[in-house]
């Protein structure tokens, strides 16, 4: 209680860098006291209104709470304030430029190096941005860790008055993990974007064969000039479309799991767990094909080679005194390909926008759930038929099938139309009602256990 009701009379940085003035500002803002701690008391450049400057010694004197805004290099000068900052709590906030670049965390050292302190890990993890600006929906959190279960405690009171969440990593042997957080690169993105990648290579690939090399080959046509526009268009679509089925395939397995578990108490694979962890990256790089196959779309009308086509074709069509019949079936096909697509585009952006944090915050679980659920497999439906319509009977034609191989479009229909499949037999009423009872705990009887029980009785 006598900690906590010094903290609030006065708080003490060590550190005016961008770190410092930006943690300084947020506490000078909640109600706090600060002083800053320099070696250069008197030149040491503007800091936040309010705030007193003093050097290592005086500062570390006057405050009970103090946060270290220095690099690990300059921890030396704490060796001296031993005396002064006993029973203190001292907060790491440092991180460094690479990982493994010492053989101990941060934290770690500055406890071995003033062992009378407690020293918790937080705040790493923040931007001074984000100190300056407060909480937003993507840096909510503050990770903590440290080996005094009070001493985190007066660090959490502070963050929480901040306008933070606290999430208490347990000791200060956690500290290493807090460290190389920050220098992790788009984590969630990996597995994501090396499916992106993959799919892309390999559909590009197919195309460019299928495509520009069998008219080379075949025909002695150099139609190269379509990889910029029309093959690209091709990839799109097909990339985005198998990438939205991926976001939906883990959530059928896990149900298949847990229909054959009789539970749901049993961990899922290291795998799958991974995979249901990044479905919204997956949708969202989805999104970002399904963005560009528009954006290509909308961009055919103008291209050279369409007006040189249609303009050839006029010119022949007028020199032969021809016309060509209007094809109702074939107007029909087109419109509904084109409002399909359009139609499927729209709750594709739906999707995005209901996954931002400042949308999903207001909305209930139920209306999350459905939004992500029910319209997301209604969005996997429309967009697969949208396919499907595209290919209409070309199937059906030898042509179609270059040195035997099936058109792109196919092989991009097989996930999705297996993930819309699957998920129509688990709406069947007899498995839902079953899945239903097993995600309301309901557990199927294992039969070694009864036998273990007669072989008791």
């Amino acid at each position: 209680t006598c900690l906590h009701e010094c903290l609030q009379e006065l708080l003490c940085i060590f550190g005016t860098g961008d770190l410092g003035r930006s943690l300084g500002q947020r506490l000078i803002q909640a109600g706090y006291r600060l002083v800053y701690g320099s070696r250069r008391p008197h030149s040491c450049g503007p800091l936040p209104p309010g705030t007193q400057v003093a050097d290592h010694e005086a500062a570390a004197q006057s405050a009970q709470l103090i946060f270290l805004c220095v690099h690990r290099e300059h921890y030396d000068f704490l060796e001296s304030l031993t005396p002064q900052l006993k029973g203190k709590v001292v907060v790491d906030v440092s991180n460094n430029l690479k990982r493994d670049l010492y053989p101990e965390a941060n934290a770690e050292h500055l406890q071995r190096l003033i062992p009378g302190a407690h020293v918790v890990k937080a705040f790493n993890t923040l931007s001074a941005w984000a100190l300056q600006n407060g909480p937003s929906d993507a840096n909510r959190q503050v990770y903590l860790c440290g080996n005094r279960t009070e001493a985190k405690q007066a660090v959490a009171e502070t963050a929480t008055k901040l306008g933070f969440t606290v999430v208490d990593r347990g000791s200060l042997s956690a500290a290493r993990e807090l460290e190389d957080s920050p220098l992790q690169l788009f984590p969630d993105w990996r597995l994501p974007m090396r499916l992106t990648v993959g799919l892309t290579a390999f559909f590009f690939l197919y195309v460019v064969i299928r495509d520009v090399i069998y008219a080379y080959v075949e025909q002695r046509k150099d139609i190269s000039f379509r990889i910029m526009v029309s093959l690209a268009n091709k990839v799109f679509p097909i990339v985005s479309l198998i990438m939205l089925s991926l976001c939906y395939l883990p959530g059928i397995m896990a149900a298949c799991l847990q229909l054959s578990r009789g539970t749901k108490y049993k961990r899922f694979p290291d795998w799958l767990d991974r995979w249901m962890l990044c479905r919204k990256q997956l949708g969202l790089v989805s999104l970002a094909f399904a963005s560009l196959h528009v954006l290509y779309t909308l961009i055919i009308p103008i291209r050279y080679y369409v007006r040189y086509r249609l303009a050839a074709i006029t010119i022949s069509q007028i020199r032969e005194n021809k016309t060509t019949a209007f094809d109702t079936t074939m107007a029909w096909r087109t419109d509904s390909y084109y409002s399909m697509g359009v139609l499927g585009f729209g709750l594709f952006l739906l999707l995005g926008i209901s996954s931002l944090p400042s949308v999903s915050n207001i909305l209930s679980w139920r209306e999350f759930s459905f939004i992500q659920s029910k319209l997301g497999y209604l969005t996997l439906f429309i967009c697969t038929f949208h396919t499907y319509l595209y290919g209409w009977d070309k199937f059906l034609h030898l042509a179609s099938y270059k040195w035997f191989t099936p058109p792109s479009y196919m092989l991009c229909l097989i996930v999705p139309s297996a993930v819309l499949l699957l998920k129509m037999l688990l709406l069947l009423p007899c498995v839902d009602k079953r899945l239903t009872r097993i995600r309301q705990g309901w557990e199927r009887a294992d039969p070694e256990d009864g036998t273990r029980k007669s072989l008791l009785t």
